[in-house]
C-alpha cells in the first residue's frame, strides 16, 4: 500500500555542481525537495520507488546500487540508487533518476530498500495507472519519489518556446499535485502534454494510480518557472 509521496522536478540543474555559478537560483526548490523526502522518512517505508521519465514508450526497472553520471555536462560526479552496491547491469540510469539518486544521497537516506522505474514519454496513462497499482499492491508499506518536469514553454527563452497553453496546463498540474487530486492527474492530455514538452506526465500518473483508493493528503512545497520550465515540488503523507 502507498503511504507517501514526494514529487520534484529533474532538472540535472538542481545539483549545485552542475549549475556551477547559478546554483543558488535553485535553493528554494533544493530546499522544498528535502522537506518532500523529510515526509517520505517519517512515514515509515518498507520501500521506496523512484519513478522518473526516459526517452521511449515503455518502462525499464533499476535495481538498488544503479550507477549514474553527471560526467556528460562536464562534471566529476556518480551517484548510486540507494545505500547498496548492486549488479552491474550494464545501464546508467538516465538523469531523472540520477537527480533522484543525488537527493537521496543529500539527504541521508537510509530508511527502506530503493529501485527505480524509467517510463517512456509516451507510456500511455492506462499502462501508467495499471503500473502504479502493482507497484502499491499488497500490504508492503510503499512510498514512491516521483520525478518530472512539468512545461518547457512558459517564455520565450524557454527550451520550447512560448506556449500560451503552457502556463493553465501547469497551474492546473500544480493544484492536482498540491491537493492530491488522483482523478485530474490520471485525466492529463498526453498529447498536449507533448507538446508543451512536459516530462513528468507519465511518473505523475504512475503515482495516480498507485494513489487511488490510498486516501493521502497533499501538499505544495514549490512552485515555479525558472528558466521558462515549470518546476513542481509536493508531498503526499
Amino acid at each position: 500500500m502507498l503511504v507517501a509521496a514526494a514529487v520534484c522536478p529533474c532538472p540535472p540543474l538542481l545539483v549545485p555542481e552542475v549549475a556551477a555559478g547559478a546554483a543558488p537560483e535553485l535553493d528554494a526548490a533544493r530546499a522544498a525537495c528535502t522537506d518532500a523526502l523529510g515526509v517520505l522518512a517519517a512515514a515509515r517505508p518498507g520501500r521506496l520507488v523512484v519513478v522518473g521519465p526516459v526517452d521511449g514508450a515503455g518502462a525499464e526497472r533499476h535495481p538498488e546500487g544503479a550507477e549514474g553520471s553527471f560526467r556528460g555536462f562536464g562534471v566529476d560526479l556518480d551517484v548510486r540508487l540507494g545505500a547498496a552496491e548492486g549488479a552491474d547491469t550494464g545501464r546508467r540510469l538516465p538523469y531523472s533518476l540520477a537527480v533522484a539518486a543525488w537527493l537521496l544521497e543529500r539527504t541521508g537516506w537510509s530508511d527502506a530498500p530503493v529501485e527505480g522505474l524509467g517510463v517512456g514519454a509516451s507510456y500511455p496513462a492506462g499502462l501508467c495507472a495499471r503500473t502504479g497499482r502493482e507497484i502499491a499492491a499488497g500490504d508492503e508499506r510503499v512510498a514512491l519519489l516521483v520525478m518530472g518536469d512539468a512545461s518547457a514553454c512558459r517564455t520565450l527563452k524557454a527550451p520550447g518556446y512560448l506556449d500560451e497553453r503552457a502556463a493553465p496546463f501547469d497551474a492546473e498540474v500544480a493544484r492536482a499535485l498540491g491537493a492530491a487530486d488522483v482523478a485530474a492527474l490520471g485525466a492529463l492530455d498526453m498529447e498536449l502534454a507533448h507538446e508543451l514538452k512536459v516530462s513528468g506526465r507519465a511518473p505523475w500518473q504512475v503515482l495516480a494510480g498507485a494513489a487511488d483508493g490510498a486516501d493521502l493528503a497533499g501538499s505544495l512545497l514549490y512552485e515555479d518557472a525558472p528558466y521558462g520550465v515549470g518546476y513542481v515540488v509536493a508531498a503526499w503523507s
